[in-house]
C-alpha cells in the first residue's frame, strides 16, 4: 500500500513595494492626460427650482428592463394561477362540507341511540 500524501497549495510570492518607492535618477514620467469626467446631467424643474440628477442612461435602462419583467411575470403567473386556485378552493369546500355532512349524521345516530 502506497503511502498516502497530501498536496499542498503553493502561491507565487506576493511583493509589496515599499511605500517611499521613488524612481531612478534621470528617469522620466511618462506623460498622461487625465480627462475630468462630464459633469452630472441635470434636470431643471422651473415651477419649483429644483435640480434633479438624471441617472447614468445604463442605470434608467437596467431599471425600467427589470420593472418591465417583473409586471409581465405577475400579470402571467397571476392569470395561470387564478383558475386553479378556484378549482382547489372548490375542491377543499367540496371535502369541508362532506366532512360536516358526516359528522352532523353521526351526532343525529348518537343522540337517536340515547
Amino acid at each position: 500500500m502506497k503511502v498516502p500524501t497530501a498536496k499542498v497549495p503553493r502561491y507565487k510570492t506576493m511583493v509589496i513595494p515599499p511605500t517611499d518607492l521613488e524612481p531612478p535618477a534621470g528617469v522620466k514620467a511618462e506623460a498622461t492626460t487625465s480627462e475630468a469626467p462630464p459633469p452630472p446631467r441635470k434636470l431643471d424643474i422651473p415651477v419649483l427650482d429644483i435640480q434633479m440628477p438624471l441617472p447614468e442612461p445604463a442605470v434608467v435602462v437596467t431599471a425600467v428592463t427589470t420593472a418591465v419583467v417583473a409586471v409581465g411575470t405577475t400579470s402571467i403567473t397571476s392569470s395561470l394561477f387564478e383558475p386553479i386556485k378556484k378549482k382547489v378552493q372548490k375542491f377543499l369546500q367540496g371535502k369541508i362540507d362532506a366532512w360536516k355532512k358526516k359528522r352532523k349524521e353521526k351526532k343525529e345516530k348518537v343522540s337517536l341511540a340515547s
